[in-house]
């Protein structure tokens, strides 16, 4: 397949904006909103890819066809497939079996949309050539959903229902494309450091321009925690580097960041900041908060400040030491997450929805328990839990690092110090007191950096949590929405 215009922002469907669109027909976005959705990323704010999400919803194959009857006359200067993209998420059946049946289906419409957009520009174009497999672990998984398709989906095209019959290709049409392009979405720890074997042997021998490869940051940082997951990254990051100059192919890796530092802390008033500590990346999520929940001047001048820039090379790092540090943090991470569970998941229940749909359940989630057998809540709730009573998750986990990992992590982590100060401005010291314990491993990561606390977040947080610790925890969804709207996302 021909090289093409690789995006450097792709909408999202992440549902963690605390502002409603003003487009939506209600508070939780429905299918036909996210239509209206598409074509308001495209036109209004600039971005040049929109992921069409299959896995766990009930997904419309016929976007294609709404998009070209419902705004024809953009989409008749601005081209889907090849000015624009639609790139689809599909379920893994290898972890979601009930969801199985929706990877077919998602596939099968392939060729569909391809003859609506063919219909409607008069010429042969695939508006979807793409698919993300989440979840992704091995080099097997990537095949068998490409041999798939080019074996059941369009290599049906010749087949004949009856010996003396013609081909289905004869009784239905061309089926195309004749092949396409497969995503990895890696997300857990041993496909992270095993992503250099994973990407490298799904590309070795084939003759193709580039791959794209799709890097987590909340999965991982929900698994981890939030400075670990960087780490993880930079690592993944530095191997796809190695498979790019050994297969001599371009590998044009997309991070899937939030607006919430502890997600990756990509926002429209933050991205120089940010592209400092990803400067290898080449596609950046544009996920829900960042398009409502800041005017759409700032949005499109942050979208537009992406789209200006290229893709650099990676920073240099020692994988080795990368992995030590991170296995530190997570060790204490996770005995921290033990401590703040229970209040974790009383508050996760009154977070409010934004989409019709079931969240990404990921490798760690589907279990909905860590290694230590605690259950939480997927990554959106869990950070809007701990925003919400005045606890920042990425100060956990850090009380681990000595003065020389501190120093390193400031060396290869440019972003470190302003994601903490960005975070701890929703610090409530006296909520975090009330846990003697983490309050006390929490002493010195305070002192890591100067930081302000918003003083109205911190006024909410308390309310919050004095309401989720009466006996009888009354409804505190208004209060919730109320601190997510002035941090500017949900989670």
């Amino acid at each position: 397949m021909a090289k093409r215009k690789m995006p450097r922002c792709m909408s999202t469907q992440h549902p963690d904006n605390a502002t409603t669109p003003f487009f939506s027909s209600g508070q939780v976005m429905g299918g036909e909103d996210e239509i209206k959705e598409a074509f308001y990323v495209y036109s209004t704010l600039g971005c040049t890819e929109q992921m069409w999400d299959s896995e766990g919803k009930e997904v419309d194959n016929y976007v294609v066809k709404k998009l070209l009857n419902n705004y024809g006359y953009y989409f008749a200067k601005n081209k889907l497939g090849k000015d624009l993209f639609l790139t689809v998420r599909v379920p893994n059946p290898e972890v979601e079996k009930t969801e199985g049946k929706i990877l077919l289906e998602a596939l099968d419409a392939i060729p569909r949309n391809l003859d609506a957009a063919s219909a409607f520009y008069g010429e042969e174009i695939a508006p979807i050539f793409e698919v993300i497999l989440p979840m992704t672990t091995s080099t097997v998984s990537l095949e068998r959903l490409r041999n798939y398709y080019e074996k059941f989906v369009v290599g049906k095209a010749g087949e004949k229902l009856s010996p003396n019959d013609i081909t289905l290709e004869k009784w239905i049409g061309k089926f195309g494309p004749a092949s396409i392009n497969v995503i990895p979405l890696v997300e857990d720890l041993d496909s992270m450091e095993n992503i250099g074997k994973i990407v490298g042997d799904f590309v070795h021998g084939r003759k193709q321009e580039y791959q794209r490869v799709f890097l987590a940051r909340s999965d991982p940082a929900l698994n981890y925690g939030s400075a670990a997951a960087v780490l993880i990254i930079k690592n993944a990051l530095q191997q796809l580097h190695a498979v790019e100059e050994k297969e001599s192919l371009e590998v044009y890796p997309i991070l899937g960041a939030g607006s919430a530092p502890f997600r990756g802390n990509l926002r429209p008033d933050n991205i120089h900041s940010f592209l400092s500590a990803y400067p290898s990346m080449q596609t950046y999520s544009i996920q829900s908060a960042f398009k409502y929940d800041y005017t759409p001047s700032k949005v499109m001048r942050g979208v537009e400040e992406l789209n200006e820039t290229k893709k650099g090379k990676p920073v240099e790092v020692d994988e080795k030491r990368n992995s030590e540090i991170a296995a530190k943090m997570s060790a204490e991470y996770r005995k921290q997450l033990k401590i703040l569970a229970p209040l974790i998941n009383t508050v996760a229940k009154f977070t409010p929805s934004r989409r019709k749909r079931k969240l990404h359940v990921g490798l760690f989630g589907y279990s909905r328990k860590t290694s230590g057998g605690v259950k939480l809540p997927r990554a959106i709730r869990f950070c809007c839990s701990l925003y919400s009573v005045g606890i920042p998750p990425e100060m956990l986990g850090l009380n681990a690092l000595n003065e020389k990992d501190l120093d390193y992590m400031r060396e290869v982590y440019a972003g470190f110090d302003s994601d903490l100060k960005d975070s701890l401005k929703y610090l409530n010291i006296d909520n975090l007191a009330k846990f003697h314990e983490l309050h006390k491993k929490m002493k010195p990561v305070l002192g890591f950096v100067d930081y302000e606390v918003d003083a109205e977040h911190k006024r909410w947080t308390k309310h919050i949590l004095r309401k989720v610790h009466e006996t009888h925890p009354g409804p505190v969804e208004e209060e919730i929405l109320e601190a997510a709207i002035r941090r500017k996302f949900l989670g």
